[in-house]
């Protein structure tokens, strides 16, 4: 596995996402726990409303399990990537267009993952 196959399109860290790490979690109480702690974290610092059982399992939007976190599945920026046929937005010509500029202000780590990925393909 390479090291960017864990990235998201956007290039969020699927590997640093709590959850994914929910998904994996195999004790139940454990990740019944998790999934709380998430849709809090949620709530407080996203204005998100969302409940525990809306965390659903994810895989990572890049993964064909079809598994996906509902932020993910109705991702437009994972929606464009699709539709251009690219592995990620480091692979697109237009890179980086206004959605993942407005995008990179909350999460510049992900800039920092498309920009390594840039660098090496």
């Amino acid at each position: 596995m390479m090291v960017h196959e864990r990235v998201a399109c956007c290039g969020l860290d699927c590997n640093g996402c709590p959850i994914r790490w929910a998904t994996l979690e195999e004790d139940p109480n454990k990740r019944a726990k998790m999934r709380t702690a998430i849709a809090q974290f949620g709530r407080e610092h996203y204005g998100v409303e969302m409940k525990a059982g809306d965390i659903t399992d994810c895989d990572g939007c890049r993964a064909k399990t079809g598994r996906l976190f509902s932020g993910c599945a109705t991702c437009k920026i994972r929606e464009c990537a699709k539709q251009k046929k690219v592995e990620s937005c480091a692979h697109c010509s237009e890179y980086a267009c206004e959605k993942l500029q407005t995008f990179f202000v909350s999460d510049p780590g992900a800039k920092m993952h498309l920009e390594f990925i840039r660098s090496v393909v």
